[in-house]
């Protein structure tokens, strides 16, 4: 069975006065129907104008993609601009990561979710309004007749993120892309978040592209993971094997950075690990390794030459020259 999203190639890079800035470089991964896939990296990596590229929310110009997005079959970046409207928010919507500023404030709650609803499938206000009751308790929304029409200043933080989620998934759509979907909510709120989108996964069959930096969520709801860096994927695997042996140490500087229960009992052996150095600017050409001005094992070979994305162990890429099969590192 073919993949529900395949992307080959992702290019979007932005024209500046200072230069090009290629925000995303060469980015290839596919989506499997119903499967949950996390795209990982720290801010400024490319994941959420990966997101965007693909629901082609990128303003041309200063934007360009190019590459090839198929979704079922179909290249999105050849539709016109009406059939890709039909697919926005119908076939593939997005959960945006500041509910505050996504949901517009001088609307109800209701009439937000409606919408959608109006456009895609032809619903009159009545019939609208009865299904955005229905996707509020869905979302587990307490009371929903009447938060229906209510504004979203009226609502908390975790309520505002759960009326995202509603409108996303109000035209059950075959792809949700969750853009940080838990980030400035507590610790309980997002316990909550995302128990709602493992049941609405299972309730809905949408498969899921999670883009966070938050690899405690990864490792409860994702199943495959892709590690960004500077624009360009560096490792892709099954989140088990990514987790028990990253291959890029950048990765394994990721998971060596996370606190870990009773770490502060060891004395120094429970600091947490450090990745030195900044990104480096994605206006310049790199002619070898991304990570090579911050990895502690470079060679004049990284400096040099970009590895390529190889399969390290089955199922498992890294880009890498020094990643082997039992994922050491040597110099």
């Amino acid at each position: 069975m073919p993949p529900l999203l395949e992307v080959e190639n992702l290019q979007t890079h932005f024209r500046t006065p200072d230069g090009v800035n290629r925000a995303v470089d060469g980015v290839s991964f596919h989506v499997n129907a119903g499967e949950t896939l996390a795209v990982v990296g720290e801010s400024g990596c490319g994941k959420s104008v990966t997101a965007m590229s693909i629901l082609r929310l990128i303003p041309e110009p200063p934007g360009k993609i190019a590459g090839s997005i198929r979704f079922q079959g179909r290249d999105l970046l050849t539709l016109s601009d009406r059939e890709m409207r039909d697919i926005r928010g119908n076939e593939i919507s997005m959960i945006f990561q500041e509910p505050m500023t996504s949901l517009n404030p001088v609307l109800t709650v209701g009439r937000q979710i409606g919408e959608t609803l109006r456009l895609h499938q032809g619903l009159s206000a009545k019939q609208a309004e009865a299904k955005a009751v229905e996707m509020l308790t869905l979302v587990g929304i307490p009371e929903p007749a009447r938060r229906v029409r209510e504004y979203p200043h009226q609502l908390s933080g975790g309520m505002r993120q759960r009326v995202m989620i509603a409108i996303a998934l109000a035209c059950n759509p075959k792809l949700l892309i969750a853009d940080e979907p838990t980030t400035a909510l507590d610790v309980t709120i997002q316990a909550q978040i995302l128990e709602l989108m493992r049941d609405l996964k299972r309730t809905v069959g949408a498969a899921i592209v999670l883009i966070t930096h938050d690899l405690g969520v990864v490792a409860e709801v994702a199943e495959r993971v892709i590690v960004m860096y500077a624009g360009k994927k560096v490792e892709e695997a099954a989140v088990s094997p990514l987790f028990r042996n990253p291959k890029h140490p950048y990765t394994q500087g990721l998971l060596g950075s996370m606190p870990k229960l009773g770490s502060s009992l060891h004395g120094d052996e429970g600091r947490l690990a450090e990745i030195p150095g900044l990104v480096p600017s994605l206006k310049q050409k790199i002619p070898g390794c991304v990570f090579a001005s911050r990895c502690p094992h470079t060679t004049d070979l990284c400096r040099q030459v970009a590895p390529a994305l190889e399969e390290k162990e089955p199922g498992h890429v890294a880009a890498c020259h020094y990643a082997v099969k039992e994922g050491a590192i040597a110099a």
